[in-house]
Order: structure tokens, then C-alpha cells, then sequence
């Protein structure tokens, strides 16, 4: 018997999945629920037949998980920016745990049923975490409103009080939402119009400076806003525009202009500070990142013959936690504006052996190679698309004595452990929850060579 769509069926839910929906079997098919917990008797309704599963909508719980809660946030059936705020903390991070152990399963990577993996680490007061806000802008009902797309649409929810985001950058952004909307500032839509299309405004946790880039598809007068927005909010000490003319989803174009301020914001991790510009990439839970940076200091265990290779370094930060006891420390990123950042940080704090260029690793690493460096440690801290396969090669072929893998993706994370664990032992994996509320971990793994 085939389920069709608009079917009703009742349905255990026995795991939860990657995006934190809840899995059942009906009959033999796979079935997912957003919304549901593990242990719980629910009834549903078929929205889409797959050819190996379908999906599902809650309509009514019959037995309830004892670790449900009522998510604090009023947009939050709505927005889809979290998907476990009705599971209680605790839980939480065991599901996380977790993820690493199904992902693990799905792609075998040898040796994975004797991985250690340990309890994730969260935090203590997993609220206002995220220091950084990008939010879309639009207009509707005539005026100008501010938030995130609802999951899988382009319909925008209006956010003015997120309960992941830091208080004072939702301040701001509300204040900015108000201000376009008094001064007429052109507001981009998918069908003609051209203006403002997202706001990102960052926050730097040590010195409460804040830096704000506006994405436009045409060039738009800010002045006002920017005189009315900086006298209300002393922090702001950077605004910036960016240009993206693409129809693409993509959220940032080339080309970035400072049209206010200072350059960059100063920050600090383990105990040392530098400076990000706006379009330079860092971790959003500042709180976390000192913990995850922590583990990967500690899991790698450098001495000073170590030349150690920073893959996708950013501006610079997990290498200088290393910097004072490696030989040489060499990184690099795609992003010009983070590599600058990067040497501009080595230089301020007086560091002498670093080495960073602007590029893609699995370019930049063969070519050292081929040049005759060698890397005994390596850190690697790649985007949810994992390594790159010329990289994972270059990395297998010239296996360093030890090696760090940060990863934000589960199954990207698993898929490269089926070449790495061919070379190297894999001591541990620790997981961060970097993103509270959401399906999303971070892992830290030590990994030595064979």
C-alpha cells in the first residue's frame, strides 16, 4: 500500500534527524516530521511522497516526550532559524552527540564504531548568543520590515526580538528597519525594484564595537540613516556598503566600501585581540568560540619543531593560538579582506612567523608542496562543504604527523573521515554546540598519524 499525499496516519517517532525533524515508520516507510520528539505518539498528515521516505505535518501529539518545552520565541514555528527550541538543553546536546554517530554510520570511515566521541559541550545560558545579525529587508503593507526568510520560501518573517540574538545588534536592526522606512530608502524585491536587500551588523564581544554592512543592488543615499543611526548608537564605529547586482541567492557581491567610520572592529580569544573588517569571516558565539578554539589547541598539541599549515584561516585567530609554540604557522583564505586582516594581526601582535596568502587551500597547499614545504601539523576549519577532494588528496599524500578537523557539518565531517582514517588514528571527536536551538554542531577531532 502506497501513502499518498493528504494521507492521515499515526506514527512512533523512534530517532531525530539531521534537521532536528522526527523519524517514524509507517508500514515500512520512512517518515519525517518537523516538530516531533523521539518517544513520541503523534498523528500526521503526508505533504510530499519521496521515492525512500515521506514528509509530514504535526497535527497532534498523543503522548508527549517528557523533555518538550514551550519555545520561548513568538516567531518561532514560523521562521525556521531554530529547529529544536521545544527540546529541552540537555537533550539538546545529546541529539547532537548523536548526529556525529548517524553520520558516522552512514559513511563508515574505517574504524568508526571505536571513534571516542565525548559528550558535546554547551552553554550555560544558551540565549542572545549569535554576535552576528543578517537579516533581508522588504517591504510590505507599505512599509519597510526586517527578519528571515520562513524555511524554504521567500516569504520574509519580521523578527524584532530574537531570543538567539545579541540585544544590542536587534536594537540596532530594528532602529535601521525604522529608519529606511522614514527616509524612502529604496528597498530591493525579486521582481524589479532596486535598493537594500540584507543588513549584516556584527558585534565584537571585548570591546562592544559594532560594524554594519548594507547590501544594496544599486547605489542609494544613506546619509541620513547613518548620521540618525550613529548618534543614537555610540558602539557603531564601521558602516559599510556592499554591492551585489546578481540575481543570485548569493548574500554578498565583490566589491565593499567603508562609507563610515573606522575599518575594522577589535576582538579577542584566548587571551590575545585583533581586528576583523566587515567582509572577514568569524565565529558567530563568541562565548563557544573560545571553548572550540580551546579544544583545538589542546587536541592538536604542538611543540616547537611544528610547521603548522592554517587551512581556511580567516584573520588569523586559531593560528595565533598556536604561533608562540610552532616553528612557523601558514595560512590562507579566499577572502582578500580577511587575509589583510590576518597579517595585520600577526604584526600587532608582534608574531614574525607567520605567512598568509589570498586563495583557495587546495590550490594554495599542493603548490607549497611542490615548492618543497612541509607541514608536520595541520588545522582545518573548511566551509559546510567540507574538504575539497584535490585538498583531501594533497593531505593523504603528504600526511602531517598530526592534524586538527573543525568542522560545522556532520556529513561533510563524516564523508572526509573515510579517506583521512585510511592514514590517520582518530583519537576523539568533541563536539561544541556552537548554535543552540538549532540542528547544528561543531566538532573538534584529533587526528595522528597512522
Amino acid at each position: 500500500m502506497h501513502l499518498q499525499v493528504k494521507q492521515r496516519i499515526p506514527l512512533k517517532i523512534k530517532r531525530m534527524g539531521i534537521n532536528g525533524e522526527g523519524i517514524g515508520f509507517y508500514k515500512k516507510t520512512l517518515v519525517f516530521v518537523p516538530g516531533a520528539l523521539k518517544g513520541e505518539d503523534v498523528f500526521c498528515q503526508i505533504t510530499s511522497v519521496k521515492r525512500n521516505f515521506v514528509q509530514a505535518r504535526l497535527l497532534k501529539i498523543n503522548k508527549t516526550s517528557k523533555f518538550r518545552e514551550l519555545p520561548a520565541c513568538s516567531v518561532y514555528e514560523e521562521c525556521g532559524g531554530c529547529q529544536l527550541m521545544h527540546l529541552r538543553y540537555d537533550k539538546q546536546l545529546e541529539f547532537k552527540t548523536d548526529l556525529l554517530k548517524q553520520a558516522l554510520k552512514k559513511f563508515k570511515p574505517d574504524g568508526y564504531q571505536y571513534f571516542e566521541i565525548r559528550p558535546t559541550i554547551g552553554m550555560k545560558n544558551p540565549q542572545h548568543y549569535r554576535a552576528k545579525l543578517q537579516f533581508q529587508t522588504r517591504t510590505f503593507g507599505g512599509s519597510v520590515k526586517s527578519g528571515l526568510y520562513a524555511q524554504g520560501s521567500h516569504r520574509l518573517v519580521d523578527i524584532q526580538n530574537c531570543l538567539v540574538q545579541d540585544q544590542l545588534t536587534q536594537s540596532i536592526m530594528n532602529r535601521v528597519t525604522a529608519l529606511l522606512d522614514k527616509h524612502k530608502t529604496p528597498i530591493y524585491n525579486e521582481r524589479k525594484v532596486q535598493g537594500i536587500r540584507t543588513v549584516m551588523i556584527r558585534k565584537a564581544q571585548a570591546s562592544n564595537q559594532v560594524q554594519l554592512i548594507f547590501v544594496t543592488s544599486k547605489e542609494v543615499s544613506l546619509t541620513r540613516v547613518v548620521k540618525e543611526l550613529t548618534e543614537a548608537f555610540p558602539e557603531i564605529v564601521t558602516v559599510a556598503i556592499n554591492y551585489n547586482r546578481s540575481k543570485s541567492s548569493e548574500i554578498y557581491g565583490e566589491e565593499t566600501e567603508i562609507i563610515w567610520g573606522i575599518d575594522s572592529i577589535q576582538e579577542e580569544v584566548l587571551n590575545y585581540s585583533f581586528v576583523l573588517s566587515p567582509r572577514a569571516f568569524y565565529q558567530l558565539n563568541p562565548q563557544q568560540t573560545e571553548v572550540l578554539y580551546e579544544q583545538a589547541v589542546q587536541a592538536l598539541d604542538v611543540s616547537l619543531d611544528d610547521t603548522l599549515i592554517d587551512a581556511y584561516c580567516g584573520v588569523g585567530t586559531i593560528g595565533f593560538a598556536f604561533a608562540k609554540q610552532v616553528k612557523s604557522v601558514r595560512g590562507m583564505d579566499i577572502i582578500p579582506e580577511a587575509i589583510a586582516d590576518a597579517k595585520r594581526n600577526a604584526q600587532a601582535m608582534g608574531i614574525k612567523n607567520t605567512h598568509y596568502e589570498t586563495g583557495k587551500a587546495e590550490d594554495i597547499i599542493p603548490r607549497w608542496y611542490k615548492e618543497g614545504y612541509r607541514a608536520s601539523a595541520l588545522i582545518v576549519d573548511p566551509p559546510r562543504t567540507g574538504l575539497d577532494n584535490e585538498l583531501l588528496q594533497t593531505i593523504v599524500q603528504y600526511t602531517p604527523d598530526k592534524m586538527v578537523y573543525i568542522s560545522c557539518n556532520v556529513s561533510t565531517l563524516a564523508r572526509d573521515l573515510v579517506d583521512l582514517a585510511k592514514v590517520f588514528r582518530v583519537d576523539y571527536i568533541q563536539s561544541v554546540d556552537m548554535f543552540p536551538h538549532t540542528a547544528r554542531t561543531e566538532a573538534v577531532v584529533k587526528l595522528t598519524r597512522k
